[in-house]
C-alpha cells in the first residue's frame, strides 16, 4: 500500500485558475505538492505562469521556468481547454484548428516538452482531462468531441512511449460537471430547477458532478497509490454513460 502524499513533488497544472482546473491545483496542493498554474489567467491560489498552450515557445518557457524555480518536475495537468458549438456543415477552418490547437496540440507539447524532466524523478505523472464526449458526441461538438477523441488516443499512445522512462499518462473523461460554462446553459433555461433535476435524473448516482469529483481522481493518478495505472480513460460521470436514455413517455421508474 501506498500513502496518498505528494510531499515534495512539484505539479505544473495548464488552465487551473478556474473550475475544475482550479479544483486540481487546489487538490494537488492539499496532498502536498507545490503547485505551478500555467493559464491566460492568473490563479488567486497558486503561483502562476501566464501560457498559451498551443504556443510551442511559450510552452518550452514555462516548462524550463518551474524547473528552474523547484528544480524538478514531477507531474503534468493538462486541463487547458475550449468550447463552441457549431453543427459540422457550418464549421469554418480557423476555429476548428483553433480547437484543435488548444484541446489537442496543447497536450501534445506539454507531454513532450516536460518528458526529460518527469524521466529524471523515475515516477513522473501526465494527467490529461478528456471528456465522455470522447466517444459519444451531442449534437454541434463535432471540433470538440474530435479533440476529446484525440487526448484519449494520445494517452494511451504517451503511456506506451514514456513507460520505459517511469512516466505515466491516463486521462480523465468528465461528464455533466457543475462549472460555470455548464451552469451557463441551466440558468439560460426558462426553468433552471427543473433542468438540474432533469440532469441529476440522468446519473445512477441521482446527482450532477462537481470540480472536486474530478480533482480527486486527478490526485490519485498524480501520486504513487496508481503507480501500476497508465494509458487509462477514467471515467467520472456519476454513472450516465453506463445506463442506456430511456424516451420519457417510456421510462416510469
Amino acid at each position: 500500500m501506498h500513502e496518498q502524499s505528494l510531499d515534495g513533488r512539484v505539479a505544473l497544472v495548464t488552465g487551473g485558475a478556474q473550475s475544475i482546473g482550479a479544483a486540481i491545483a487546489d487538490g494537488l496542493a492539499a496532498a502536498g505538492a507545490t503547485v505551478v498554474v500555467a493559464d491566460l489567467q492568473d490563479s488567486p491560489d497558486h503561483a502562476n505562469i501566464r501560457l498559451d498552450v498551443s504556443n510551442e515557445a511559450q510552452v518550452i518557457s514555462c516548462i524550463d521556468a518551474v524547473v528552474a524555480e523547484h528544480g524538478r518536475l514531477d507531474i503534468i495537468v493538462n486541463n487547458a481547454g475550449i468550447m463552441f458549438e457549431t453543427a459540422i456543415n457550418e464549421q469554418d477552418l480557423e476555429s476548428w484548428n483553433r480547437m484543435l490547437a488548444i484541446n489537442l496540440t496543447g497536450p501534445m507539447l506539454m507531454s513532450k516538452h516536460a518528458a526529460p524532466h518527469l524521466a529524471a524523478t523515475g515516477h513522473g505523472s501526465i494527467v490529461n482531462i478528456g471528456s465522455i464526449e470522447g466517444d459519444r458526441c451531442n449534437p454541434h461538438h463535432a471540433a470538440y468531441a474530435a479533440t476529446k477523441s484525440g487526448v484519449h488516443g494520445m494517452t494511451r499512445a504517451v503511456a506506451v512511449d514514456l513507460g520505459p522512462d517511469g512516466t505515466r499518462c491516463n486521462a480523465i473523461a468528465p461528464g455533466w460537471i457543475n462549472t460555470p460554462l455548464n451552469a451557463s446553459y441551466v440558468d439560460d433555461a426558462a426553468d433552471p430547477e427543473a433542468v438540474v433535476e432533469a440532469l441529476a435524473a440522468l446519473h445512477p448516482i441521482g446527482r450532477i458532478g462537481a470540480s472536486t469529483d474530478v480533482a480527486d481522481v486527478a490526485v490519485w493518478l498524480a501520486g504513487d497509490a496508481s503507480q501500476f495505472v497508465t494509458g487509462q480513460v477514467i471515467t467520472v460521470d456519476g454513472g450516465r454513460t453506463v445506463r442506456p436514455p430511456l424516451p420519457s413517455i417510456a421510462d416510469n421508474r
